[in-house]
């Protein structure tokens, strides 16, 4: 019998745990299956609203999308810190596909799996030992040249301001990997790990402009969950 594992918080909410078909503790290794761990009148409603039924894929995605709302973000600010909050479902097919979309381009460019990410908008310059340097003339940001500097010579230039301040879960992303590399010489390979790493959030900032643009019409054409 298929199993359907319920969430504790609401009907809509998404865990992005995976589940199988089981019939006991060992199932999961037998089989080799996957099922999504969704619930299961969530699944139900989405579909008689759409007409099919969607994909876990695109259910995700669509989630992915909606918690990188500007709008969203700001309106349930509290309870993204101290709780859950309830994910809202538009009850249109169309503006669902749209918003899964722009969710599976984030978590292609977060992932370092998109092909947006090539050609990089930053590049690396200078000659030196390529260390990351923590004194005052080493890490650091110069706003006017949108450079950020590891050392006293060498620095990541195309690097625009927003980018060098974009936060995630209270971190600030540009400058933590490379503090977190202090004392080191960095590597061809993280040099343009770093380079993909400021294309991904300049396009992350730019897609959720586009996500904010459609986010109004989730919440007024929503599903009663």
């Amino acid at each position: 019998m298929e199993q359907y594992v319920p969430t504790t918080r609401g009907e809509n909410q998404f865990s992005l745990c995976m589940s199988i078909q089981k019939r006991d503790l060992f199932d999961a290794q037998r089989l080799g299956e996957r099922q999504p761990n969704l619930d299961y009148k969530l699944v139900q409603q989405l579909s008689g609203a759409y007409g099919e039924e969607p994909c876990p894929e695109d259910i995700f995605h669509y989630v992915y999308a909606v918690l990188y709302a500007p709008s969203y973000r700001e309106k349930y600010a509290e309870f993204l810190r101290i709780n859950f909050p309830r994910i809202p479902f538009t009850s249109e097919y169309e503006l669902f596909r749209k918003m899964a979309g722009l969710g599976k381009r984030l978590v292609d460019l977060h992932l370092l799996q998109s092909p947006e990410l090539d050609p990089p908008i930053a590049r690396f310059q200078g000659e030196g030992d390529g260390v990351v340097q923590t004194s005052k003339k080493g890490l650091r940001y110069d706003p006017e040249g949108q450079r950020v500097y590891i050392n006293e010579a060498q620095y990541f230039e195309g690097v625009p301001p927003e980018v060098w301040e974009y936060h995630i879960g209270g971190y600030q992303v540009c400058h933590k990997w490379l503090k977190d590399r202090k004392g080191r010489a960095l590597s061809l390979a993280e040099i343009r790990t770093y380079c993909h790493i400021v294309t991904a959030l300049a396009k992350t900032i730019e897609i959720q402009g586009q996500i904010d643009e459609l986010y109004p019409g989730v919440e007024e054409k929503g599903l009663p969950l």
